[in-house]
């Protein structure tokens, strides 16, 4: 690798994929490409091969998928389960076929089962079933993860995929609708800032979750950019977690609100615990940097700075 390498991001407007785009370049990386997807439709299989035989990238990172909350998941399976899957199987098999030897492969920690042990080890992978709220894109992602391992294995090339836990930060989705519980919470005690508004949110606040920051999770790309990981899957964590509860008191202190929090019980709590064992590669030499409180700080200010522009978003 040199930083005149050509490395291609796919999905590089997006949360992750623009937060990996700033990584790299400040890391003095000069040759970056990404594609819209009315310049590149991924679900493409020979408009994928063209590009590549094009433009011929050294390195390729794919970040790029169809993403939304459990309403998505529920009224979309097809659509989950099949773009996802024509997404990462065009670009993996372009990138093999081309002779490209360095793939970094992207998913989630949907793809471990429902009730696997915790924390999530790497080897828990297709030890029980998953949870059926996501199993369209759970699948899809694992289909990715099995497909760069085949690769590897075959092959010897070196295909990587990296699992991050659940991730925040700038350019995230706040639509109340489709957003997962960090941005959504974010929005509900700006929104109800100014009136200091009781704030209801669902559940009874006790389930544990693990969050990440998207800067974090780009640093651990740039992380397998520059080495050669020895294993084809890496969790990608911080390693701790904190209940619901807390959660919503840090960004309540972050934001400035000072109403009431009121927690509906008669709605589901979900899984009682999810965090990642990301020690497989935080022993290689990565870990991640930010605190919770600094990376709601660090989002907040991105939302409020983004505002106006996100409603029109919403309205278009």
């Amino acid at each position: 690798m040199t930083k005149d390498s050509k490395i291609y991001i796919a999905g590089h407007r997006g949360m992750v994929g623009s937060a990996v785009w700033r990584a790299l370049e400040a890391n003095g990386y000069k040759n970056l490409m990404g594609k819209t997807s009315s310049e590149l439709d991924l679900r493409n299989q020979q408009a994928v091969t063209d590009f590549f035989n094009l433009e011929s990238p050294d390195v390729v990172i794919d970040a790029a998928a169809r993403v939304g909350g459990i309403l998505a998941n529920s009224e979309f399976p097809y659509q989950f389960l099949m773009e996802n899957l024509q997404i990462q199987n065009n670009l993996i098999d372009a990138a093999h076929k081309s002779d490209l030897q360095k793939f970094i492969f992207l998913g989630s920690s949907c793809i471990y089962p429902k009730f696997a042990p915790q924390p999530l080890k790497e080897d828990y992978l297709l030890t029980d079933s998953l949870e059926p709220t996501n199993e369209w894109y759970a699948i899809a992602k694992i289909a990715g993860v099995k497909a760069c391992e085949a690769i590897r294995k075959q092959y010897g090339k070196d295909f990587v995929s990296l699992m991050p836990t659940n991730l925040y930060g700038p350019h995230d989705n706040f639509d109340l609708k489709s957003s997962h519980v960090l941005p959504a919470m974010i929005r509900k005690f700006h929104e109800a800032k100014t009136t200091n508004a009781p704030v209801e949110l669902w559940g009874s606040g006790t389930p544990m979750r693990e969050f990440l920051h998207v800067d974090d999770l780009a640093q651990a790309v740039l992380f397998a950019v520059e080495h050669k990981l020895p294993e084809y899957l890496y969790n990608v964590g911080t390693g701790t977690d904190v209940t619901i509860k807390e959660l919503a008191e840090t960004i309540q202190n972050v934001v400035g609100h000072d109403g009431k929090i009121e927690w509906d019980s008669s709605k589901p709590d979900g899984t009682p615990r999810k965090l990642m064992d990301s020690s497989k590669l935080r022993a290689l030499g990565w870990d991640s940097e930010y605190t919770l409180k600094k990376g709601v700080i660090d989002t907040y200010n991105w939302f409020t700075s983004h505002q106006e522009d996100y409603k029109k978003v919403n309205l278009s």
